[in-house]
């Protein structure tokens, strides 16, 4: 997987131009609030239309302009192939390889990257609907299925949910509950089971590059927390069952809040190092470690199950690490292609080809 070309037109604060990257580092850099970013996300984009940062589509367009284009020229799945995204308002108009597709999400599969921010290095910290986000977008960029799944099970889920808050004002809607419980725990378990296939693979690779970080001082392993006891190496249909069990133990408390308290929406993993939970126990550098392990790993995985090389993107990510940890990364990514931003490059010695792209005020030289 390597992008070969980006062109935007109207997108953020950037002046309508194009950039051909190198096929191995491309440092993006500048002072703040320039531009780098907006450029790094524009390339995330392709993954399948979500903003690494949150944003509304609307964001996506200049002030002054009534659309945004962004087009990308790429070479995967053993050819050169193109992709483009057309913003307008709150509408999308999105082309692969010249045919219109009806949404961003047909790119899933086509087009692989990774993303590393400073916000990724507060995974540990953060609540449980992170470390799930976390999940779910590797299993989204992994198959298209996955994406259509989960859009599909939260629907479903706030349909449950809604039809909880209206029981407790029309208890004869209670018979109903169970039509929506077992279409739930079908899509459900499957979400389960996919996380947990991801989260084994992952584990694997993870405590390779922890040990490797810490000199083999430190033991890593991910555990996954499931709301209805799923374990790794459960069928579907027992995790089915697990779950509509859990469910329909959970009813009372469910009417109560009005909220389905079980599910792969309530579900978790923890991160521990040498056998103590690095949420707890670790400091901040055996943190960052454990996430800068699991987002290589991350990258492996999505190479082994795609076939294809991931296209890596650190967003400002250097500045946050020490230099041990900036050795570590720049030496584990050097298989693929990587995009850069930051305020100043000097780490070049594992990379034989850099490639410079200064950005001021939106303008990209």
């Amino acid at each position: 997987m390597q992008v070969l070309s980006l062109e935007f037109e109207n997108y953020r604060n950037l002046e309508k131009s194009s950039i051909s990257p190198s096929k191995e580092i491309n440092v993006i850099y500048g002072n703040n609030a320039q531009g780098k970013t907006n450029l790094l996300e524009a390339l995330w984009l392709f993954c399948g239309g979500h903003s690494f940062r949150g944003a509304k589509d609307i964001e996506f367009i200049n002030f002054e302009k009534s659309f945004a284009k962004l087009n990308i020229k790429f070479f995967a799945q053993q050819r050169e192939q193109t992709a483009e995204i057309i913003f307008k308002g709150n509408k999308r108009e999105v082309r692969i390889n010249g045919v219109k597709k009806p949404s961003t999400t047909a790119l899933i599969e086509k087009y692989i990257a990774v993303i590393f921010s400073p916000e990724d290095l507060t995974l540990i910290k953060r609540g449980p609907s992170g470390r799930r986000k976390f999940i779910d977008s590797a299993i989204c960029r992994e198959k298209l299925r996955n994406a259509v799944l989960i859009s599909k099970y939260s629907k479903i889920l706030n349909q449950r949910n809604a039809l909880l808050k209206d029981i407790n004002k029309h208890p004869e809607l209670k018979t109903t509950i169970e039509i929506w419980d077992d279409i739930l725990c079908n899509m459900g378990a499957q979400i389960t089971y996919y996380r947990l296939e991801y989260i084994k693979r992952l584990t694997e690779y993870a405590k390779k590059y922890h040990r490797g970080i810490s000199d083999n001082k430190e033991e890593l392993n991910l555990i996954y927390i499931s709301s209805c006891g799923a374990q790794i190496g459960d069928s579907i249909e027992e995790i089915n069952k697990k779950l509509l069990d859990a469910l329909k133990k959970s009813l009372k408390e469910d009417f109560y809040t009005g909220y389905t308290n079980v599910g792969p929406h309530r579900d978790d993993f923890e991160i521990i190092i040498n056998n103590k939970k690095a949420k707890i126990f670790a400091s901040q550098g055996q943190q960052r470690s454990a996430v800068l392990s699991l987002k290589l790993a991350e990258a492996k995985v999505l190479k082994e199950l795609t076939g294809e090389n991931p296209v890596v993107l650190l967003d400002d990510v250097l500045s946050e690490l020490d230099v041990k940890r900036q050795e570590f990364l720049l030496s584990k990514i050097s298989e693929y292609q990587v995009f850069i931003t930051c305020c100043e490059f000097e780490n070049k010695k594992h990379f034989e080809k850099v490639k410079y792209f200064y950005v001021k005020e939106g303008r990209i030289q």
